[in-house]
């Protein structure tokens, strides 16, 4: 495959491929002008008048006609809504429930107020939607096809660091509700619940008005959104080790040609990503010839498909979501879609030997969504198929340490259960969910189908790798990847020397610490006292003189935890957040960074040891002088013992072993885990271009 154009031209045949979506556009427009209906027994200008009938009712929707009353709404799951309850005071349409539904422990999630839904016929495209009510907003929910409304009010944000708000709020006062809207369908509902029984709610006025697509502006690059869960997500610090393929891409592209933007969270699915307003906010902000990148599957396996506000969805639910209410959508604000099918889950328990599979055996979205793609003529990339081809490759022992199979020292950080420094919380090894070392090669699986599929005459995947760094198309063409990942270490790729690869990779992406003149990081060597204290500094951001002090010669484990403590009094005034705001707190389901799908059950997991230092074997054994202080780095968990810990447990060891010599690798573990430490919480970890 060859690359070698220039760079007009590559230009040229991006804007070409960009360029697939404008017959699409054309013929889905929406209506020039807007729809008003107005529901009082007084005729409105220019609207169009819903009547009441006393031997009838309500309208009921009349496809023909364009617009009525419906008594299922047009949500996944359909939602049972009521007509015959509906009344005329001459203002508007009104109604009032004496008992509402709700599922006992799934109070947010499944629920049901009734009340009414409104169906108009609307072409798939944008619409600025206000509802006039005849009964106080403090009253009544409004909300649009589905959508979840609780969601949709001001101060949310799409990623975990607080940097893409939701732009796209509902603005509800007095008796008047708007929204700007994108819609798929081909009609929206405008629902009405009361939100206390026995209380009329009602409708005077609904009007929608086209939004036209967003041309972009002179100057403004086209941007590549991407959307999708808990392994396409940007992760804070807070959240290291781990990674999405999201976070990282965006290092693969030319600056120049393309802006990336990140809407991805954990725990989203085809059904939520939509019901809290995600993929609207995402379509309204995006341009036309803007290219949306989506990957869903993992969280749609959920067995909750029943509830009104799950996860998880069937397959013929997973399909119209993609046929009816993400691709038209899209396709109407005049962007691109790209389909990633979900990279398969590692299976933790995976021997030396074992051969991997896909994961989705019971709902397998991701041949669905490759069929659903060729029939619709969506460019899919197939990251499932590679991702299993990648597992195989690298084999069981290269591959857990890529995925969150924590121990006990890994990391200062924390999941929806508490801290995992003393090891995962859910005592398992999770492998749904993977670190930065692992993202990085889903991400070169990502550009690399999309390479192929442009080879193959794929217009939409040639104009996006034409806005590739020169040095990715190159690596692509040649299978040698070693110019974009310098810091992929020859000896830590396999077999034993992989263990603390995630580590060695960021360490030497920082250049904290360096590879010998043949490419290798010599785990298994001991690390020197001088090597480990400058590495140090560098890894806290002090002065190299800050810790210069030490003589040279092999690192012992006490010496090491003396010089962390050294460190940790030069970097902090008072104890980190990580210490303090994480320690034991569990984040309950609902609440800001709480992921489902890293629910465990657990409550509390604890940042300081387990093993207090009275309990430990050995402790005699520390030499004199070092005894004080390597007491307190212990206790402030900056050294752990590392005898009898395990990956994927949550468990201490009892021997600190003092006079052990420190390999390299036991050293990059904690490198990292003081890196982690020194980094603001919830700032995004972002990384640097290469070296």
């Amino acid at each position: 495959m060859n690359f070698s154009i220039d760079r007009s031209a590559r230009l040229r045949h991006a804007l070409a491929g960009l360029a697939l979506c404008l017959p699409a556009l054309a013929a889905a427009q929406a209506p020039a002008h807007p729809l008003h209906f107005h529901f009082g027994s007084q005729p409105a200008p220019g609207a169009i008048q819903v009547k009441w009938k006393a031997d009838s009712g309500a309208p009921l929707y009349d496809a023909a006609l364009g617009y009525g009353f419906v008594e299922r709404t047009g949500a996944l799951p359909a939602r049972t809504v009521h007509t015959s309850g509906i009344r005329s005071d001459g203002k508007g349409f009104a109604i009032s429930e004496p008992a509402f539904e709700v599922e006992k422990g799934f109070e947010k999630d499944h629920y049901n107020n009734y009340g009414m839904a409104f169906r108009i016929k609307a072409a798939p495209g944008a619409y600025a939607i206000r509802v006039n009510t005849t009964s106080p907003i403090e009253d009544t929910i409004v909300s649009v096809t589905g959508m979840q409304a609780s969601r949709l009010g001001p101060g949310v944000f799409w990623d975990a660091a607080s940097l893409l708000p939701n732009r796209t709020v509902i603005s509800a006062q007095g008796r008047q509700w708007s929204y700007r809207y994108v819609n798929g369908r081909g009609f929206i509902d405008i629902e009405i619940e009361p939100k206390r029984t026995g209380t009329p709610v009602g409708v005077e006025d609904i009007v929608l008005a086209p939004i036209a697509p967003q041309v972009r502006e002179a100057g403004r690059l086209p941007t590549i959104y991407t959307l999708g869960d808990s392994t396409v997500k940007s992760y804070t610090f807070d959240e290291a080790p781990m990674s999405g393929w999201g976070q990282v891409v965006d290092k693969l592209f030319d600056p120049r040609q393309f802006r990336l933007l990140n809407y991805s969270m954990g725990g989203r699915s085809f059904r939520n990503a939509y019901a809290e307003g995600r993929l609207n906010d995402l379509l309204m902000d995006g341009r036309v010839g803007d290219i949306v990148m989506i990957q869903f599957g993992h969280n749609d396996e959920s067995l909750d498909e029943a509830r009104r506000f799950g996860r998880g969805s069937t397959e013929a639910m997973y399909e119209t979501f993609f046929t009816e209410f993400y691709l038209p959508a899209i396709r109407a604000r005049g962007m691109v879609p790209v389909f990633v099918t979900p990279m398969s889950r590692v299976n933790g328990n995976a021997r030396p030997g074992d051969v991997f599979v896909d994961s989705f055996n019971k709902r397998r979205f991701p041949a669905l969504m490759k069929k659903l793609g060729a029939a619709h003529g969506v460019t899919v990339v197939d990251l499932n198929a590679r991702s299993v081809d990648y597992y195989n490759e690298v084999g069981a022992t290269g591959l857990m340490p890529m995925v969150m199979a924590i121990e006990a020292g890994e990391t200062p950080g924390k999941t929806n259960d508490g801290s995992y420094a003393n090891g995962h919380p859910a005592n398992k090894i999770d492998g749904t969910h993977f670190r930065e070392s692992l993202s990085k090669q889903y991400a070169r699986m990502v550009v690399g189908e999309l390479a192929r599929l442009a080879g193959q005459g794929d217009s939409v995947a040639a104009g996006i790798v034409a806005g590739l760094r020169s040095e990715v198309r190159a690596a692509i063409a040649a299978g040698d990847w070693s110019s974009v990942h310098p810091e992929t270490a020859r000896d830590v790729v396999a077999g034993e020397g992989a263990y603390y690869r995630d580590q060695v990779e960021k360490l030497l992406q920082l250049r904290i610490l360096s590879k010998d003149a043949q490419g290798n990081f010599n785990p298994q060597q001991t690390m020197q006292t001088r090597e480990f204290a400058a590495a140090l500094a560098r890894a806290m951001g002090l002065p190299a003189a800050r810790l210069a002090q030490y003589a040279d010669g092999p690192l012992s484990r006490e010496l090491m935890g003396v010089i962390l403590l050294d460190a940790y009094r030069a970097r902090f005034a008072a104890r980190p957040a990580y210490m303090t705001e994480y320690n034991g707190k569990t984040v309950p389901p609902g609440a800001p960074g709480y992921d489902p799908n890293l629910d465990s059950g657990a409550q509390g997991a604890m940042y300081y040891p387990l093993v207090g230092w009275e309990r430990l074997l050995d402790r005699g054994e520390v030499s004199a002088p070092y005894t004080a202080s390597l007491k307190e780095a212990y206790e402030l968990g900056l050294v752990r013992a590392e005898a009898g810990i395990q990956r994927g447990r949550m468990l201490n060891g009892s021997q600190l072993e003092p006079k052990a010599l420190v390999s390299r690798a036991k050293a990059a573990k904690a490198l990292y885990f003081m890196w982690v430490l020194a980094q603001p919480p919830k700032a995004e970890n972002d990384n640097p271009v290469g070296y």
